[in-house]
Parts: C-alpha cells; sequence; structure tokens
C-alpha cells in the first residue's frame, strides 16, 4: 500500500509538471494540446473490495470481530481484562486496553455505546475515549442531554477542538465514528515538521472537518507535542461500562 509521502509526492510532481506546462503555453494555445499529456497512469491504485457501510473492507485490518480481544493488551502490558459478550466488548475494572500493533496515519471505523441507564451527568457519563496513536483523544460520552464543556463532549478532540455539531444519540443506543487521521511528522532530531490532522464523522455527520491537532490530549494545561513513531490504538477506561464493537483499521 502506498504511504501518505508517496501520494503527496505524486500529487506535488504533478501539480509542478502541469504549473510548468502552463507557464510555457499561452492560454488560447491549449484547444491545440494533447490531452494525454495531462494524463496519469502510474502507479496504478491498488484495488479494495467493499460491501456495506460499516463493513470492512477487504485492506483492513479487524481490531475486534465481537469474538475476542485477541489484537489487544492491557495499557500496561498483560492480558486485555474487558468483558466479552454477544460480540460486544464492555470496560471493566482493569484499566484501559491498546491494540498490540500499532499505527501511523490511518482510517479507523469504531462503533460505541454508552450505558442505557444513566447514573451520572457531565464527563461522568458514558465517558470513554479513543486514543489514536495513544497520545490523540477523540471523546467518548453520552453528549444526547447532558452538558459539559463543548471541548470535552463527545466528537471533541479532548480539549482542543469542539465538535461541528452534536450529533450523539440516545444511551444506549449504538453510535459509530469514521476517523481519517494524518500522523505528526518529525524530523532525526525530534522536532515537528507536520503537526497531525483529523477529519471524524459522527454516526455520518461531519463534526472535525481536517482539524490541525496542537499536540498530544493533556488533562491539564496546553498541549504539547512529544516526538514518537507508530503507535496502538487505545480505549480509555473511565469508571463508566461504555461498549465497543465492530473496530477496522486501514493504514495510509
Amino acid at each position: 500500500m502506498r504511504t501518505n509521502t508517496t501520494r503527496i509526492a505524486t500529487a506535488i510532481a504533478l501539480i509542478a509538471s502541469l504549473q510548468t506546462l502552463q507557464a510555457q503555453t499561452p492560454a488560447w494555445t491549449r484547444d491545440s494540446q494533447d490531452p494525454k499529456a495531462t494524463e496519469v497512469w502510474e502507479p496504478v491504485p491498488a484495488k479494495v473490495t467493499t460491501t456495506t457501510y460499516g463493513v470492512a473492507p477487504s485492506d483492513a485490518i479487524v481490531l475486534f470481530d465481537g469474538k475476542d480481544l485477541s489484537q489487544w493488551q492491557g495499557e500496561a502490558g498483560g492480558d486485555a481484562k474487558w468483558e466479552v459478550k454477544d460480540g460486544v466488548m464492555t470496560v471493566a475494572k482493569g484499566g484501559g486496553i491498546k491494540t498490540k500493533q500499532s499505527f501511523g496515519s490511518c482510517q479507523i471505523h469504531i462503533e460505541w455505546r454508552s450505558p442505557a441507564v444513566v447514573e451520572s451527568e457531565g464527563q461522568g457519563r458514558g465517558n470513554s475515549g479513543i486514543f489514536i496513536m495513544g497520545q490523540y483523544e477523540l471523546q467518548v460520552l453520552d453528549s444526547y442531554e447532558s452538558r459539559t464543556y463543548s471541548n470535552g463532549q463527545a466528537g471533541s478532540f479532548y480539549k482542543q477542538h469542539a465538535p461541528l455539531v452534536n450529533a450523539t444519540k440516545k444511551p444506549g443506543e449504538w453510535q459509530t465514528y469514521d476517523i481519517i487521521f494524518n500522523a505528526p511528522v518529525f524530523d532525526e532530531k525530534g522536532k515537528l515538521q507536520r503537526p497531525a490532522t483529523a477529519t471524524v464523522f459522527h454516526n455520518g455527520v461531519l463534526v472535525q472537518n481536517n482539524v490541525t491537532l496542537l499536540g498530544g490530549t493533556q488533562y491539564k494545561g496546553l498541549p504539547v507535542y512529544v516526538a514518537h513513531g507508530k503507535m496502538p490504538l487505545g480505549l480509555q477506561d473511565h469508571g463508566n461500562p461504555v461498549s465497543y464493537r465492530n473496530i477496522w483499521i486501514r493504514e495510509l
């Protein structure tokens, strides 16, 4: 699979060649040009098969198929302790979990459900989180009819970007996040060259539109970047029995 860097380099080369061609050719003569001059035939995009929305495409890595936690471990290592029942995994005592495999830029599909029985408000109401590369938290929260700070509600990048709209469903209903994440780039000395960016659809509604992340998620203080490579995807234990299902990822 081609990387983002390869795609970007190809696009830049094409744009540069087109700009050079246009600069050398007066606009009134373009109609006489061979259209093949602007055709790109290589590389050929890899073929991916799909069926219906939410079903993992052929090139995806399935992280949870409802059977077991074989792709996961505890956040401090060891076995993942969450409950698996009826095709669903649910937060249980013992801390968060993370994937055994590490990822960089990616597309993520994940389905989650806050508890049907409401027992708290604000940040105590169906709280969990999706930690992309273990650093950048997309908030999971029951924000259907519960007020909290806007950059901490469902669909937010925690304490960085509030969602464009609140697309949260009722407690106990299944919800989806579809995420496009571009990993940050650091040079050989650990200096940030390009920050992370992300786009998120919540239940099919755009809630984060190619936002720039300001660093890793922080509960206190401002976010900061610390150089890192590929990292696991993490799911947070915030003390609420939030459930997950149908999790898959495509490396970009």
